[in-house]
């Protein structure tokens, strides 16, 4: 997928200019915020798992060699192979080297996102090999030649009257508008496929390593098709997904579901421990996985490390007042909201994203919502602090924080100009109190007012209080 995060600021105002995206928008933000406080109420000692699930992630990342290790170790043991990509274009190149010598014609995949960070299809499509995705909202996105706008809901940008209109084009049926129909008639395109396909390409939510076991969720049992009925199961997947126990993913799936969608478990898990054994019924005569790093390493000790523990349940997203106003296809890359904020430009550059740390208000929710206490304003804060260092911000703006900086480190000189900035800003806000234009806010007045100060400043209040 082509990096587009360098141009979010227009593709941000696109968006909201969009009628129909701020109403499918609207229509999701309840269904993502609303069942995950409801799933969270339910559960009880949330804040004691959160604690106890972060710490195992940063425990994981700490050693992450030894558990990559013991995971190829052991996943080898049970008759898959691994491989190591170091670059997105390792990783493609890996999978479609398999293929090829496979003789490989067609590909089912169930979601994954590792697949659309290195452009995958892109590469195999290239190569001659035809790829159908499988996941419900990834097979409408393919059919409309649009990347996904979520993580978990890939197409929740869409209508359900847009889908009507992209099945009768795909499937040349009569329109029609009813979810439990069009549901069906996805599953009977697909079911061809399914059973036909060369290889399966999975992803992998984590990868065990005391077992060499992989293991998706998902909420449609696509992925259960796409592992076991072809000949070749490929899983590609990123380093840090790596946790050392099955009891360990016993805590982490209890934040999963909750977190991603407000369920108290998925429908699907998804488990697979190496090739068909003789006596088995089914599974791959080959399984190969793809262990990714594309910038993942380089995190580890800085101060983006906590980033790693992500878990890919976007509850982040889903409470940001900013991406559930703009959607996910403003952010430009794989990854939208606060954790799409931190991700893109560590992994593309901090000079290929220089509006994404800023795309936030700051108010917390995302730290708030997230399962393992990512401190994602607080990453995103550090981003800002290595644009300003690295000077990747307008002149202009590091000018201002520049004499902000000076300014507040001398009291004397700040209180001297925020008695007067408090006075011009009342006068500028005239009998109405309200401040419609204020020369350098115009991002902030062009769409709402700003109230106008009393005039005095606190000190002046405090002194002429007496106390």
């Amino acid at each position: 997928m082509q990096v587009q995060s360098m141009h979010f600021k227009r593709r941000a105002s696109e968006k909201l200019d969009d009628a129909l995206l701020q109403s499918n928008m609207k229509k999701a933000k309840g269904k993502f915020v609303d069942g995950r406080a409801k799933a969270v109420a339910e559960f009880g000692p949330w804040e004691e798992l959160r604690s106890h699930c972060a710490a195992l992630r940063d425990r994981v990342i700490a050693n992450l060699d030894a558990y990559l290790v013991e995971f190829e170790r052991n996943a080898t043991r049970r008759g898959a192979v691994v491989h190591w990509a170091e670059t997105a274009e390792e990783a493609c190149a890996i999978v479609a080297d398999i293929a090829t010598k496979n003789g490989v014609r067609t590909v089912t995949k169930s979601k994954s996102m590792v697949s659309e960070e290195i452009a995958l299809n892109d590469r195999l499509e290239a190569a001659g090999i035809r790829v159908v995705e499988t996941d419900l909202g990834e097979y409408i996105l393919q059919l409309a030649h649009e990347p996904p706008s979520h993580i978990v809901a890939p197409a929740v940008h869409k209508s359900k009257e847009q889908v009507a209109d992209l099945f009768q084009e795909a499937h040349d049926r009569p329109r029609n508008t009813d979810i439990p129909a069009l549901t069906r008639e996805a599953r009977e395109a697909l079911r061809d496929d399914f059973l036909n396909a060369d290889m399966g390409i999975s992803g992998a939510n984590f990868i065990i390593a005391e077992t060499g076991t992989t293991l998706t969720v998902t909420n449609e049992g696509n992925a259960d098709m796409v592992t076991t009925v072809p000949r070749i199961h490929c899983v590609v997947t990123g380093v840090e997904k790596v946790i050392g126990t099955l009891e360990d993913f016993a805590s982490l799936i209890r934040l999963l579901p909750r977190s991603a969608i407000g369920q108290t478990i998925t429908n699907y898990l998804t488990l697979t421990t190496g090739t068909k054994m003789p006596g088995d019924v089914d599974g791959p005569e080959q399984m190969h996985i793809v262990l990714v790093d594309a910038g993942r390493t380089k995190l580890v000790g800085s101060d983006l490390e906590p980033m790693l523990r992500c878990i890919r349940c976007g509850a982040c997203m889903n409470h940001c007042p900013v991406y559930q106003n703009v959607g996910g296809h403003a952010y430009g890359w794989v990854y939208p909201g606060p954790m799409g904020s931190v991700l893109t430009p560590a992994y593309v550059g901090l000079e290929n994203a220089g509006d994404l740390p800023n795309a936030a208000t700051f108010c917390g929710e995302c730290a708030v919502a997230c399962p393992v206490k990512i401190p994602l304003p607080d990453l995103m804060r550090k981003l800002r602090e290595q644009q300003f260092d690295r000077r990747l911000r307008p002149w202009g703006e590091r000018a201002a924080i520049s004499m902000w900086s000076f300014a507040v480190t001398r009291p004397g000189l700040y209180a001297f100009l925020s008695r007067w900035g408090a006075r011009v800003a009342s006068w500028i806000g005239g009998r109405e109190k309200l401040i419609h234009k204020l020369p350098g806010l115009d991002g902030w007045t062009k769409g709402r007012d700003m109230p106008a100060p009393a005039g005095r400043t606190f000190r002046d209040l405090y002194r002429e209080g007496g106390r």
